[in-house]
């Protein structure tokens, strides 16, 4: 007798086969979005070709032929398109680690002041993130501008922060450090110092782990970063010579100068950020087991290292996730510098580069394609760290 299980199904139609019929509906999609895509940029082309405009990236190697108030590398109104577009995002990566930095920092410390058992403290956190959190980012950034940066008085009358640091509407000015004969030996100092902090580390965390014994790297790095550098500096010289800003006339000479805008910008950006990552970090504390806490002051741990050695490293967890997210918002609430005339790549290369040249079409890709790429390196630069910081069971 035939076992009726061996006995092959009759094969339906595409419309009753669930996986035939998947297959079906996938590969239509596909069709239909090639086509929508090859008709979108034939009716483009047709467009361009009525209008006369030339498509193509040629114009990178065209002169800009105008100014920019902040450029990181050398840059005259004679220089190309191209070098203008890599000023612009030297700019726009630089306003976006400087934030994401400070932002972290007063981020983090707002979540614990958040849960203190301090009332004031916990008050005035809370106070901070209800009102800078629900205040749009861009209304912030001229209120730091228009409202603080602008009225500050002028270079005669500056804020003097210290003997060489002065403070006044056209910006920060600083000290400025330029290579001297010891420069490199200080750089190859540098790099040995930094692969000896590594070799500790993981040196101190297989101790730890093997003995429970604790061994201090971070007052060893300190050394370390101190006492090389200086050592150095004795043998082959002075690393840099500092060029001190002076007023001459109207205006400083010499240093560094921050402009308002990017103080401004920076200013805005930290603050509405970090009071988003602090809710972040409070949500993460909280997601700690009561338990473990209780568990930790049994054993005797003070405050600090109770939140430093407990509750922090399992809170981390519940925290880069959503960590990762406002890290790409403050990237992305960067071009909202174009408000104030900032110098990034949407004011720059999105703006007076498009108006001067006329190639919408490759500006706006180019800008777009830069944008995704800072999105992307910053989410995998922080699932590759939520993956090493991750609680692995055994």
């Amino acid at each position: 007798m035939q076992n009726p299980a061996s006995t092959p199904r009759p094969r339906g139609s595409v419309w009753t086969d669930p996986k035939a019929r998947a297959w079906l509906f996938q590969i239509i999609a596909v069709i239909a979005v090639i086509a929508m895509g090859w008709f979108l940029f034939q009716n483009t082309q047709h467009n361009l070709q009525q209008r006369g405009i030339l498509s193509g990236f040629g114009f990178l190697e065209q002169s800009a032929g105008f100014g920019i108030s902040q450029h990181l590398i050398d840059y005259t109104e004679s220089d190309t398109y191209a070098r203008v577009f890599v000023i612009g995002l030297l700019n726009t990566l630089l306003v976006s680690c400087i934030g994401i930095f400070f932002a972290t920092i007063l981020g983090f410390i707002l979540g614990v002041a958040r849960l203190s058992p301090n009332w004031l403290i916990r008050k005035l956190a809370t106070i901070y993130i209800e009102t800078f959190r629900n205040i749009p980012p861009l209304l912030q950034i001229f209120f730091w501008y228009f409202a603080v940066m602008l009225p500050m008085p002028g270079p005669r009358q500056s804020l003097s922060l210290g003997e060489n640091f002065f403070l006044n509407n056209r910006g920060l000015y600083m000290p400025a450090p330029t290579q001297a004969d010891g420069f490199w030996p200080f750089m190859v100092g540098m790099v040995l110092v930094l692969l000896a902090i590594i070799a500790v580390a993981r040196w101190a965390k297989v101790k730890r782990e093997a003995t429970g014994e604790r061994f201090p790297v971070l007052i060893t790095s300190l050394v370390l970063l101190i006492a090389v550098p200086f050592l150095v500096a004795q043998v082959f010289g002075a690393p840099f010579i500092w060029s001190v800003p002076e007023l001459t006339g109207f205006n400083f000479r010499g240093g560094w100068v921050v402009v308002p805008e990017l103080i401004a910008l920076t200013l805005a950006l930290t603050v509405y950020t970090a009071a988003f990552i602090a809710e972040n970090v409070r949500s993460g504390i909280q997601a700690v087991s009561h338990g473990q806490t209780e568990a930790a002051r049994s054993l005797g741990l003070p405050a600090g290292k109770l939140l430093r050695l407990v509750i922090i490293p399992q809170a981390l967890r519940v925290i880069i996730p959503p960590l990762t997210s406002q890290y790409l918002n403050l990237a992305k609430n960067s071009s909202l510098a174009a408000g104030i005339g900032y110098p990034d790549m949407v004011s720059l290369f999105a703006g007076t580069v498009l108006n001067q040249t006329g190639q919408a079409i490759e500006v706006i890709a180019i800008t777009m394609s830069v944008y995704l790429a800072i999105s992307i390196s910053i989410s995998i630069l922080m699932n590759w760290y939520n993956k090493r910081i991750a609680l692995i069971e055994r």
